[in-house]
C-alpha cells in the first residue's frame, strides 16, 4: 500500500518516470521532493500541484515559503 507522501511524489512530481536512475541520484531527488512537500505542508498547502503552480509564477514566492517554514 502506497502512503500519501509517495502518492504525491508519484502523481505531482511524476517520480516513476524520472530519468534520474544512476548512482545515488534517485535517492537525492526523492529527498529533495520530500523536503519540498514538507515545506508546502508546513506552510498550510493541502494541494501540492496547486502550490507548485502558485510558487512558479513569481521567483520570490519559494524563498518566502522557505522563510515561513
Amino acid at each position: 500500500m502506497e502512503n500519501k507522501l509517495h502518492w504525491v511524489r508519484d502523481v505531482t512530481f511524476d517520480e516513476d518516470r524520472s530519468a534520474a536512475a544512476a548512482g545515488t541520484s534517485p535517492q537525492v531527488m526523492a529527498s529533495i521532493r520530500n523536503t519540498v512537500i514538507a515545506i508546502l505542508r508546513a506552510t498550510d498547502w493541502t494541494n501540492a500541484a496547486h502550490a507548485l503552480r502558485h510558487h512558479a509564477h513569481e521567483l520570490d514566492r519559494p524563498v518566502h515559503a522557505l522563510l515561513a517554514a
